[in-house]
């Protein structure tokens, strides 16, 4: 098969013009396509990240580690126990405020990090610290001190259609501002990580380790995602890659600057998904929604007036399609806020108002 593939590339190449022809920068009156210029404009907002830390091991303990002779033959780094080891990784991030030094990364980047370093397009390495880091979301948020940074305008993740073209740019195996381009490939994807808080956008630009907190780009240069996860049974690409979709990177960045974590309240009900069976038992006309599944005494839904087997279909006239939507928009509300709820009861549409309450402490 390989030989098969280098015999049909040299007959093409057999076709091509010579090499010294060079490629024309137009064809007739209508220039080549490029997106060199945007690549340019928005390149220097995306970082590598680079960390240093320690990891704990589990398991039992051989006391003869404790020994300082075996200690120092087994070349154990001094004040750390048999049962640590150091790590260094790597990956990327965004420059999300320039003025003030913020950079939005992924949090599995800077996890267990002691020491997290930031390297700009133009070779300075920057000391950082982690201002916040949220695991269900796997965003972080970082902090550095420097003139002349450049911060990439942010676009709207909620008006991306499947088919869109984007780019990706991160530092994949090391290879910094490595560029790769692709196409929105799905959206609102879910099921990737079940304890998160997931609504990723699925893309086939190349995204490979070291890409996890970088930019993707739409052609216009705004950031509409956060690069952080591949499906792969090898660990390189396969044309799977998620992203963090932006909107819900910059609410959870400043939940993160502002307290140092995010504080997510509750509505207080149980849901399920609308299936199509679930549909023509309720008379509804199509398949989307959150059904109500438990109302929690006292909780804000039920002050609001929920009931069991009402079906939810919006929120501040956004639509909800999933019981998964609805957990993330409830996720990325702040401790009271109000949530206009629209939802259909006994086949007929009504409304109600709810405030979300903090998630009482155990």
């Amino acid at each position: 098969m390989r030989a098969a593939f280098l015999a049909l590339g040299l007959s093409a190449l057999a076709l091509l013009p010579p090499a010294s022809a060079g490629v024309p920068p137009a064809v007739g009156d209508t220039p080549l396509p490029t997106l060199a210029p945007m690549i340019r404009k928005v390149s220097p907002a995306v970082v590598n990240v680079s960390t240093r830390g320690t990891v704990r091991e589990s398991g039992p303990q051989n006391p003869l580690l404790q020994d300082p002779f075996f200690r120092r033959f087994f070349d154990l780094p001094r004040g750390a126990t048999p049962h640590e080891h150091l790590f260094r990784s790597a990956g990327s991030g965004v420059i999300f405020d320039a003025r003030q030094g913020y950079i939005v990364t992924n949090a599995h980047v800077v996890e267990n990090a002691s020491e997290i370093t930031v390297t700009l397009q133009d070779g300075r390495d920057l000391k950082a610290e982690v201002v916040g880091s949220d695991q269900p979301s796997d965003v972080a948020v970082l902090k550095v001190s420097a003139d002349g940074l450049a911060q990439m305008p942010l676009g709207d993740s909620s008006r991306l259609e499947v088919g869109d073209f984007v780019v990706a740019i991160g530092n994949p195996f090391g290879l910094q501002h490595t560029v790769t381009s692709g196409i929105v490939s799905g959206l609102s994807r879910t099921g990737i990580n079940p304890d998160g808080y997931e609504d990723f956008i699925q893309t086939d630009a190349s995204i490979n380790p070291g890409n996890s907190g970088g930019a993707l780009v739409n052609l216009r240069g705004e950031l509409i995602g956060i690069n952080t996860e591949i499906i792969s049974s090898t660990g390189g690409n396969v044309g799977i890659g998620f992203a963090i979709p932006v909107n819900m990177a910059r609410s959870v960045m400043e939940q993160l600057v502002r307290y140092g974590a995010v504080r997510r309240g509750q509505l207080g009900v149980s849901m399920y998904t609308v299936t199509p069976d679930i549909a023509h038992s309720l008379g509804l006309s199509s398949a989307v929604g959150a059904l109500v599944s438990q109302v929690v005494d006292g909780s804000p839904a039920d002050k609001a007036g929920l009931r069991v087997g009402d079906v939810i279909t919006s929120v501040n006239g956004q639509p909800v399609r999933s019981n998964t939507e609805l957990r993330n928009v409830i996720g990325l509300l702040r401790v009271g806020d109000t949530m206009d709820i629209g939802l259909v009861r006994d086949g007929k549409p009504l409304r109600v108002t709810a405030v979300i309450a903090a998630v009482p402490q155990h």
